[in-house]
C-alpha cells in the first residue's frame, strides 16, 4: 500500500509557492521529489517571516514536505551535467523558470527530451508562450492585479485589493499538479512525454471570468459582468450578538428554514425572496435581512438553531481559531513532528484520501542541499567525482 504516484521521479527546478505547492502535491502522492536548489537556495528560504534557523521559515518547511534537496550551480558546466543526468531517470522535470531562461540552460523540453523521451516536462509561467507577456517577470499579486482578482474587490468594496494569500500561486500549483497526472496517464498508453504549460495569468482569468462573466457571456451582453451576489458588499461572516457566523440558506428549502428560524415565514411569499433567481436578483436586500436578524442572537444559538434545520452555517474563524478547530483535530490535521534541524514543529497533514493506499513515508523539509550525495549517488556519480562537484563548487552539501 503507498501512494498513486509511488515509483514516479520529480525532478524539481522551481522555487517560491507556485512550484512548491505543485511538486509538494505529488510528493504527498508519493512520487519521489528531488528539489534542485541554487547556491543560496529557494528564496522561500528565507524571504517568509517566522524561523528558528537561517534558510528554514515556518513557509518553506510548510511547502516542501517529503522532498529531498540537491544544491547545484546551473552556472556551471558540470552543474548542468549533474541536472541531465537526474533528468535521465526522471518521469517528470517541473520549473518556473521563464522559457528563454530554460533554453539558455538547455533546460527546455526540445533538449531534454533528447535526453529522456519519456520526461513530462511541465513549465509552469507567468503568462503563456506566444503573447506579449510572454517575458515579464510576475509573482502573485502582479496575477491579481491583472486578471481581475483585485477588481473584484473594488466591485464588492470601493477599492482594489489582493486577496491576503498567494491564491493565484496555490490555484496554479494545484492544476499543474493535476496537468502533470493528465500528462503520465496519457504516457502510459502512449509510452511518450510531452511538455506542458501552465501560464499563471490565463488560469487566473479562467478562474475569474468563469465566475463573473455572468451575462456577457451572451453576444451581445444580455446585462452587466459579474455576479452581484457574491460582488455584494455584505457577502461575508455576519455580526451576531457577541461574535460573526456565516449561512448559505441558497435552495428554497434552505431559504425558507432560514425565514421560519429567525420568525419570519411569511417571507417565503415574499416575491423578492421566493425563488432562487429572486434571491440572487434581490441579493443586497437579502443580505440585510440576514444581517438585521443574526445580531438578535449568539452564535452557539444561531449554530444550534440553523444547524437543526439543516442550513449551511459556520461560526468565523481566526487564523488561531482555526488551528484548534475541532473537526480538524477529529481529522489530525494538524501534524506535529520532530525535524532533526529545527526540533518540534506543526504542519498541515494530506487533505486528500485514497483507499488505494497513501504515501507512507513521510519526510521533513531538507536542509539546502541536504541530500546532494545521495541523490547524485543514485544518479550514477562515484564517490570521488561528487567530491569533485562539491570542491568546485558545481554541488554544495551541509557539512557533515
Amino acid at each position: 500500500m503507498s501512494g498513486p504516484l509511488a515509483g514516479i521521479r520529480v525532478v524539481d527546478l522551481t522555487s517560491v509557492v507556485v512550484g512548491p505547492i505543485c511538486t509538494r502535491t505529488l510528493a504527498d502522492q508519493g512520487a519521489e521529489v528531488v528539489k534542485v536548489e541554487p547556491p543560496g537556495g529557494d528564496l522561500l528560504r528565507n524571504l517568509a517571516q517566522g524561523s528558528r534557523n537561517p534558510g528554514m521559515s515556518g513557509k518553506f518547511i510548510q511547502f516542501n514536505r517529503n522532498k529531498r534537496s540537491i544544491c547545484l550551480d546551473l552556472k556551471r558546466p558540470e552543474g548542468i551535467a549533474a541536472m541531465q543526468r537526474l533528468v535521465e531517470g526522471a518521469d517528470v522535470f517541473v520549473s518556473n523558470i521563464r522559457p528563454s531562461a530554460l533554453a539558455r540552460l538547455g533546460l527546455d523540453h526540445q533538449a531534454l527530451s533528447g535526453v529522456n523521451p519519456r520526461l513530462i516536462h511541465c513549465s509552469i509561467l507567468a503568462f503563456g508562450s506566444g503573447g506579449r507577456y510572454a517575458e515579464r517577470p510576475a509573482y502573485d499579486p502582479i496575477i491579481q492585479s491583472l486578471s481581475g482578482v483585485a477588481a473584484t474587490f473594488e466591485r464588492a468594496t470601493g477599492e482594489p485589493r489582493f486577496v491576503p494569500m498567494v491564491m493565484t500561486d496555490h490555484i496554479t500549483g494545484i492544476i499543474a499538479a493535476q496537468c502533470i497526472g493528465f500528462a503520465l496517464y496519457r504516457r502510459e498508453r502512449t509510452g511518450v512525454g510531452e511538455a506542458v504549460e501552465v501560464p499563471m495569468f490565463e488560469n487566473m482569468a479562467s478562474f475569474v471570468m468563469s465566475e463573473h462573466m455572468s451575462a456577457a457571456t451572451f453576444d451581445p451582453p444580455v446585462g452587466p459582468t459579474g455576479d452581484n451576489r457574491i460582488l455584494s458588499p455584505e457577502y461575508r461572516p455576519m455580526a451576531t450578538k457577541d461574535g460573526h457566523i456565516t449561512v448559505g440558506p441558497n435552495t428554497n428549502a434552505q431559504a425558507f428554514g432560514f425565514f421560519e428560524a429567525i420568525g419570519r415565514p411569511e417571507l417565503r411569499d415574499d416575491p423578492r425572496f421566493c425563488s432562487a433567481t429572486a434571491r440572487t436578483t434581490n441579493a443586497a436586500a437579502y443580505f440585510r435581512l440576514r444581517m438585521e436578524a443574526l445580531r438578535e442572537r449568539t452564535t452557539a444559538e444561531w449554530l444550534d438553531i440553523l444547524g437543526g434545520r439543516d442550513i449551511p452555517c459556520a461560526r468565523y474563524n481566526t487564523l488561531e481559531d482555526l488551528m484548534e478547530d475541532p473537526h480538524l483535530a477529529d481529522r489530525g490535521f494538524f501534524r506535529e513532528e520532530d525535524h532533526p534541524s529545527e526540533g518540534r514543529l506543526r504542519r498541515t497533514a494530506v487533505p486528500n484520501h485514497f483507499s488505494g493506499g497513501m504515501r507512507e513515508e513521510e519526510l521533513y523539509a531538507p536542509r539546502l542541499g541536504e541530500h546532494t550525495r545521495e541523490v547524485l549517488r543514485q544518479a550514477g556519480y562515484q564517490d570521488a567525482e561528487v567530491d569533485r562537484l562539491i570542491e568546485t563548487g558545481a554541488a554544495q552539501a551541509p557539512a557533515s
